[in-house]
């Protein structure tokens, strides 16, 4: 795999706070219809507990940041439903197709 250059790098890490903002955004909405569901309390607390449990392992939610990590992030990210294609308008042509060409698969 072709080294991310600098100018992606550099933009990656001014979005990502913002991707991570919203899906957690999308993620506590999500909560708070577990949290509205008619039921016991006790089986929503827990159904929302493993719930945080999975989710706070996503790109989404934490991730470490590395250069050489960047790629399988913004992957990741796809594939969790936190960013779009769309949102990589601003990354270089050569970013975009790499990550469109494993997207497809």
């Amino acid at each position: 795999m072709k080294r991310i250059s600098e100018r992606d790098w550099k933009l990656f890490r001014r979005k990502i706070v913002d991707w991570q903002e919203a899906y957690m955004d999308r993620l506590n909405k999500e909560y708070i219809e577990i949290l509205s569901v008619e039921g016991n309390p006790s089986d929503k607390f827990w159904k929302l507990e493993e719930r945080i449990k999975t989710d706070k392992k996503t790109c989404g939610v934490q991730c470490e940041m590395s250069r050489l990590n960047q790629f399988y992030i913004m992957m990741s990210l796809l594939n969790d439903g936190a960013i779009t294609m769309d949102d990589l308008n601003d990354f270089s042509d050569e970013l975009k197709d790499m990550i469109g060409h494993f997207a497809k698969m």
